[in-house]
């Protein structure tokens, strides 16, 4: 099974505004800006069985209006009791398994590409030493502060740059292998 990270940081590290604000990612403001490339996002969720997130970014998502996964199965790492909306809840479970504990029941289901989302969550994961590939697009802004990607780890990570990717609108995007 493949364990994977997608995500988007500012260029000083930040996934989020400290209040899990988004509003520095271009086209978050509907102004179009970075909006016309996908960055390879749609490819990528396509070979994804089960995206896995926080209740964090659970949340943030709620807050955009419209589910953007569609049928995509959804698993929430929270350890409280999460409400999910009935239009849904077919699609989106919540668990308060550990990242390991989790794993091993998807591989015993069939899953065979998870998509691990948020920052708590990633780190979790990259801690159990379960993340195999992280794709991680850098966007040139600097906030200055914020939720960052990467906290403490229990040990150090080495990561293998597999590609790099130069856009247009100065967004780079660089995939990491991460050898066991």
């Amino acid at each position: 099974m493949k364990i994977s990270v997608y995500i988007a940081t500012s260029l000083d590290g930040f996934i989020a505004r400290k209040n899990g604000d988004l509003d520095w990612l271009p086209g978050s403001e509907g102004d179009g800006e970075g909006a016309s490339e996908d960055y390879g996002y749609h490819q990528f969720m396509e070979s994804v069985d089960v995206l896995i997130m926080g209740r964090n970014s659970y949340e943030m998502v709620l807050s955009f209006g419209e589910w953007p996964y569609g049928e995509k199965r959804v698993i929430i790492l929270s350890s409280k009791k999460i409400e999910i909306p009935e239009k849904i809840a077919k699609n989106v479970k919540s668990t308060s398994s550990s990242p390991a504990e989790l794993v091993d029941q998807l591989r015993k289901s069939g899953a065979k590409h998870l998509y691990i989302d948020g920052g708590k969550t990633i780190q979790g994961f990259l801690n159990a030493g379960l993340i195999q590939e992280m794709i991680i697009t850098q966007i040139p802004i600097l906030i200055g502060s914020g939720i960052p990607l990467f906290g403490e780890l229990d040990i150090d990570k080495k990561l293998r740059l597999l590609e790099s990717r130069a856009f247009e609108s100065g967004f780079l995007q660089s995939k990491y292998e991460i050898p066991k």
